[in-house]
């Protein structure tokens, strides 16, 4: 009874993550509490990893029916943004326009929340979709692009949970602080499977180079968002997402030509 228990919690949770993470209606039959969605937060990368498939699966296709590396990386893309709903495509932009924009920690929340986009907001989407697109047009072999595109999603989202649990919310209302302050059990398990994601994708010297980057570039984002608005929100949390797969995407696309040649 108590294997059931557990395996029954498993897929709770795994089901709670990909309805928050993509638009895939997997969500539980029964209504989602507060602190479900923290507890459920160890399973993001899991969710990832869906979506790099999704991805992975539009670019072979692509490929397969004659496209070039080009043309099928921005297919690629695309099915990866339709699938989360540019859920955190969103966030980056809103995250954008409050941090460049508005002079006061109120001014930049309230600019988060106007749901149209902003110059600062349309440059860093543009900038997302552009790197992103030349990363996946560079590796161009159709497996290390799905190795690329799961890894990416996977790691982008293992830090997450870590962050939410680590930065408080900046705000009393809103997706972040309705969804709580995940266990460190939680963070700590996600965080793991980002990690092996990354060993298993690109191997353990380049999972550490990328654990390294994902790392610092959290903590970047970490501190802006303390100074500037006082904790983070769930458009900072989008950004942390967006950021994490552009740094893993760029990574794998500058090291493949490290490699040494047959």
């Amino acid at each position: 009874m108590h294997h059931f228990e557990l395996l029954r919690g498993i897929v709770t949770d795994l089901r709670i993550a990909i309805s928050l993470s993509t638009l895939l209606p997997l969500g539980p039959a029964t209504p989602v509490s507060d602190g479900d969605v923290a507890r459920a937060s160890w399973a993001l990368p899991v969710a990832g990893l869906l979506v790099g498939f999704a991805g992975a699966a539009v670019y072979w296709i692509a490929r397969e029916v004659g496209l070039t590396p080009s043309p099928a990386a921005m297919l690629a893309l695309a099915a990866t943004v339709l699938v989360t709903g540019a859920m955190h495509e969103d966030g980056l932009a809103d995250t954008a326009d409050g941090l460049g924009g508005g002079r006061t920690r109120e001014r930049k929340l309230e600019i988060m929340r106007d749901s149209r986009i902003g110059t600062y907001g349309a440059c860093a989407l543009i900038a997302s979709l552009i790197l992103r697109w030349s990363a996946l047009e560079t590796i161009a072999e159709p497996m290390s692009i799905a190795a690329a595109l799961s890894v990416a999603h996977a790691a982008a989202r293992a830090g997450m949970p870590a962050f939410m649990w680590l930065i408080p919310p900046a705000r009393s209302d809103g997706l972040s602080a309705r969804a709580g302050r995940p266990p460190g059990r939680s963070a700590a398990i996600a965080f793991a499977l980002g990690a092996l994601c990354l060993v298993f994708g690109s191997g353990p010297s380049k999972a550490l180079i990328g654990v390294i980057l994902l790392s610092l570039a959290g903590l970047i984002l970490a501190w802006l968002a303390t100074r500037q608005v006082g904790g983070q929100t769930g458009d900072i949390l989008g950004a942390f997402e967006q950021i994490g797969e552009i740094v893993v995407l760029l990574m794998t696309a500058a090291l493949l030509h490290t490699e040494p040649g047959p």
